[in-house]
């Protein structure tokens, strides 16, 4: 299942429509699918398309002041930062490492007792460490006390951690536990879902925002570039995630 809602998305993510437009206009001899493929691949392309997507998805850019932030059970910091390869026992950082970074912040400013790291791990990679225990390993040299954090069981996605978590924190009918949960901007709002699903209440704490608050634009804007269709797939998987979720209830 798991496998399937990764790869079923990319059938409607601007590439991959793009291809079956270009294929089937190909195969049908329909110039007007193969010119809609192009459009869609050069549309989402376009750096003014994939910003206001992402800024949809986020919200305006802004990080959330710590000192606003009101006191809680834990504090759970979300996997998807790190990528293993030999030669790096801890893993390199990918580009979601404010998560790993606010999470400490929050842990030094004193907001909660614990600190909680998911195991993240994907059923096809079994001989990958939990990412989880690498961010402890990593957390325990920067000086955060063994005793202050905790991990989850295996996790293969958002709502695998929200569970996972929530069984860790003793989360159960008639007893709801705070949260001050740190994930990407672009991916907080689905991930809040899961959590309040799971029995948390949850207060947000996005981090790794896509875009600056610089609104000027240029002519580069206009340009189409793969950053551009990396940042538009990015904004719309979300969007498809938060329409799973709701109809799944």
């Amino acid at each position: 299942m798991l496998l399937i809602n990764k790869l079923l998305p990319m059938l409607v993510l601007p590439l991959g429509l793009s291809l079956l437009l270009t294929v089937a206009g190909l195969v049908l001899r329909r110039r007007l699918l193969i010119g809609l493929g192009i459009l869609v691949l050069g549309m989402f392309s376009l750096p003014v398309v994939s910003t206001a997507l992402i800024r949809a998805v986020e919200g305006w850019s802004a990080r959330v002041p710590v000192s606003s932030l009101h006191r809680a059970d834990a504090i759970v910091v979300l996997s998807g930062m790190v990528m293993q390869l030999e030669g790096a026992p801890l893993g390199e950082w990918g580009e979601a490492v404010d998560r790993f970074e606010g999470g400490i912040e929050l842990v030094r400013a004193g907001i909660a007792p614990v600190i909680v790291f998911t195991r993240g791990q994907l059923p096809w990679q079994p001989d990958a460490v939990p990412e989880g225990e690498l961010l402890a390993k990593r957390a325990m040299l920067l000086g955060v006390p063994e005793k202050v954090i905790r991990l989850t069981t295996i996790a293969g996605n958002t709502a695998d951690e929200a569970v996972a978590a929530g069984k860790l924190l003793g989360v159960r009918r008639g007893v709801r536990k705070k949260i001050i949960l740190v994930t990407s901007a672009f991916h907080m709002r689905r991930a809040a879902m899961q959590f309040e699903k799971a029995g948390f209440q949850v207060e947000r704490y996005p981090v790794d925002f896509q875009t600056g608050n610089n609104s000027d634009m240029t002519i580069l804007d206009f340009l189409p570039d793969a950053e551009g269709l990396r940042v538009s797939s990015k904004a719309l998987r979300e969007m498809i995630g938060w329409v799973y979720y709701w109809a799944k209830g």
